[in-house]
């Protein structure tokens, strides 16, 4: 009989490992903003994908002007090469919908929440998001650019929010 609280024992070892696996196997991915031509703006964004197909976006960007509101987006192509961002094309929006405020309908599967920079021009980045996915499926965004723009997005004009320049620009790069 005292096989069995050993067997409980291992099995209890085992589950728990197996659901640290799966939060190891979580896909991510990172987007290192740089600023583009003129501006001082650069940050970290992480990315993960849970399994219930949420995906955690975290991160800080600084270097914005102190309490500010700046449009940020998942933009096309996974280009940063021009000095003013435009290499990243369009606003990211695979089921050709309009532009929007994140959360709310229609929208760009691109449109993310603003960023608020506080009074020492950083803005946090933390929420979740069920608009986006990692490495399958119609609205993966992985190596595609993320934009910080110059100002504040209106969520009406079409198709960009009339959010302005871009001051940073990264790929998304899966890790």
């Amino acid at each position: 009989m005292t096989t069995y609280p050993l067997l409980l024992s291992s099995l209890t070892v085992a589950a728990a490992l197996a659901g640290c696996a799966g939060v190891l196997n979580d896909p991510t991915a990172t987007a290192e903003l740089k600023p583009t031509t003129g501006s001082t703006v650069t940050g970290k964004v992480h990315f993960l994908q849970h399994k219930h197909g949420m995906v955690k976006v975290t991160g800080q960007i600084s270097g914005l002007k102190p309490n500010s509101e700046h449009g940020f987006h998942i933009h096309e192509k996974g280009d940063c090469s021009n000095p003013d961002g435009t290499s990243a094309g369009g606003h990211f929006n695979p089921e050709n919908t309009a532009h929007g405020k994140h959360g709310h309908p229609p929208q760009h599967a691109g449109d993310l929440p603003s960023l608020h920079a506080n009074a020492s021009g950083m803005a946090v980045v933390n929420y979740e998001t069920n608009q986006i996915s990692l490495g399958s499926g119609t609205n993966n965004i992985a190596n595609r650019a993320l934009i910080v723009h110059a100002d504040p997005d209106d969520y009406t004009t079409q198709p960009t929010g009339n959010a302005g320049a871009r001051l940073a620009c990264g790929v998304i790069q899966p890790q």
